[in-house]
C-alpha cells in the first residue's frame, strides 16, 4: 500500500487491512478470504445481517462493527454530495446514489428524490416496502410527501430483487399515474430509475416518461 496505494491492494488485502487481526488459529489473511467465499464477495458480505457476520468463525461484535461501519459511512458519503446544494445536472451521481440505497434490500422499495425548482435535493425518503414481487405505490402518499417537502420537482426509483432492471409493464404504468397526479399539482416527474445489478435503468431516457 506504502508503495503502490491502496487502489493496488486485493480485495482480500483490503478486507485484512480492515479486519486488523485475525481469529483463533486463523490469520488475517485468511480470515479476509474465508468471509469473501463464505458471502460470495465484498457485496455479500457488506450486505450481510449482523447476526450472520458475528456467527463467522473470527468475527465478533468489534469487528462485525467495523465491516457495517464501512458500509453506512458509503451511503453517508454519496448522501453528502447529494445534499451539498448543487442542482442534480448529472445523472451519474443520481444513479450511483440510487443503487447503493436501494439494490441491496431483499425486497422491493420505493423511494423518491424530492427536489426545489433549481433540482437541488430536499430529501431522500423510502416510501413503500413490499414483497420480493412487488410494491404497492400510492400516487397520494407521494404528493402528500413532495407538498410536505415544498418540492417543485421529483425522481423516484425502486428496486427490482430479480437483479434485472428492465421497467415492467406495472412500472410504466405507475409512472404514468404518478406523472399525471404530480401535474395536477405544478410538480415535476422527472425520472423514475429501475435499479438491479447493474446499472440503474433512466425510465426518462427509455421514452417512457
Amino acid at each position: 500500500m506504502a508503495s503502490n496505494g491502496i487502489e493496488s491492494l486485493s480485495d482480500v488485502e483490503l478486507l485484512a487491512t480492515l479486519l486488523g487481526t485475525g481469529g483463533a488459529r486463523l490469520g488475517v489473511i485468511d480470515l479476509a478470504q474465508s468471509l469473501l467465499s463464505d458471502f460470495g464477495g465484498l457485496r455479500g458480505l457488506l450486505r450481510a445481517r449482523r447476526d450472520a457476520l458475528e456467527a463467522k468463525r473470527g468475527l465478533g461484535p468489534a469487528k462485525t462493527a467495523k465491516l457495517l461501519a464501512v458500509l453506512e459511512l458509503s451511503r453517508r458519503s454519496l448522501h453528502e454530495v447529494l445534499l451539498r446544494g448543487d442542482p442534480l445536472e448529472s445523472p451519474d451521481v443520481t444513479e450511483q446514489y440510487l443503487k447503493t440505497a436501494l439494490r441491496d434490500h431483499p425486497h422491493e422499495v420505493f423511494a423518491c428524490l424530492f427536489l426545489d425548482t433549481r433540482h437541488r435535493v430536499i430529501a431522500f425518503e423510502e416510501l413503500f416496502h413490499g414483497t420480493i414481487d412487488g410494491a404497492t405505490v400510492y400516487p397520494r402518499v407521494v404528493a402528500e410527501k413532495a407538498l410536505r417537502h415544498g418540492a417543485a420537482a421529483l425522481i423516484v426509483a425502486h428496486n427490482h430483487p430479480s437483479g434485472i432492471s428492465e421497467p415492467s409493464l406495472a412500472d410504466q404504468a405507475i409512472t404514468r399515474r404518478l406523472k399525471d397526479a404530480l401535474a395536477l399539482l405544478d410538480i415535476r416527474l422527472l425520472d423514475h430509475f429501475v435499479v438491479g445489478d447493474g446499472n440503474p435503468v433512466s425510465m426518462a431516457a427509455r421514452g417512457l416518461l
